[in-house]
């Protein structure tokens, strides 16, 4: 039906919401969603929630908290071992359901990056927690007095924190696609990680000074990854509630343009 002068506006509001012709700026996509937008079969971003929100308040209350623990404020330690069920069940569980509304309504990058980081904090939980036996399987009665190859498992888990480190730079390569908040969240987590690791590396080479400076440093950087996260997750709940004001992101897929663009087809759609 033609909308005319004749119509007041939440009648045409209405008609235009039930005509599921309605679409919004690639700008304003990319925040909701983070990555740039694109051609998708079906309708279900209009019917669906978006999920993106979900699996970032999972990261985040896993991450913030842990931060401090590395840092050591307030006399707190033990990496993190604390925030166990946090970890599970904030980390791990809502960053895998998150990963799978994002599958549903195909959007790849957010759902192989929250997939991954919710398989991190599970990863992470699970070393912490003493039924799945990820360090008393170093015991031995060889070369600590508790009976553990400490040396061998700080080891092994530095690589792990490596393999976070390059998965978080391929990330950082594909976000400058994206915006410059959700940028630095991977910069960030690049250097955090990779302190991870060396501090692990260090205190088996006996620096226990520099291994504390570098879980301190991770601690630091993490903590920054967790400002820009709270910052995307407030500019998206705003964006999702059509506030009269909004918190950018500075985006970044208008600067890159992706290759349609560039052979001259184009990546939006209506959404």
């Amino acid at each position: 039906m033609h909308l005319d002068a004749s119509h007041d506006s939440m009648a045409a509001l209405r008609k235009i919401r039930t005509a599921g012709s309605v679409s919004i700026s690639p700008e304003l996509f990319e925040k909701l969603y983070l990555e740039p937008k694109h051609k998708v079969s079906g309708d279900l971003r209009r019917t669906l929630g978006n999920p993106t929100p979900l699996a970032l308040i999972g990261f985040l209350i896993s991450l913030t908290p842990l931060s401090m623990d590395l840092m050591g404020w307030r006399g707190a330690g033990g990496n993190g071992a604390a925030g166990i069920g946090t970890y599970f069940f904030f980390g791990g569980l809502l960053m895998v359901l998150g990963s799978i509304g994002e599958w549903i309504i195909g959007n790849t990058f957010p759902f192989v990056v929250f997939g991954s980081f919710g398989a991190f904090w599970l990863g992470w939980a699970a070393t912490l927690t003493p039924f799945y036996n990820a360090y008393g399987a170093y015991s031995t009665t060889d070369v600590a007095a508790d009976g553990i190859d400490t040396v061998g498992f700080r080891s092994s888990f530095a690589f792990f924190f490596i393999a976070m480190a390059v998965m978080c730079f391929i990330y950082l390569i594909c976000s400058l696609r994206t915006n410059f908040v959700f940028f630095m969240i991977f910069l960030t987590l690049v250097v955090g990680f990779s302190c991870l690791a060396g501090a692990y590396f260090e205190t088996n080479n006996g620096n226990l000074e520099r291994a504390h400076r570098l879980q301190v440093c991770a601690g630091a950087f993490t903590f920054c990854t967790s400002i820009f996260g709270w910052w995307i997750f407030s500019a998206i709940m705003l964006a999702s509630l059509d506030f009269p004001f909004e918190i950018p992101v500075f985006d970044l897929s208008r600067v890159i343009k992706g290759a349609s663009e560039r052979n001259g087809g184009t990546s939006d759609s209506d959404v």
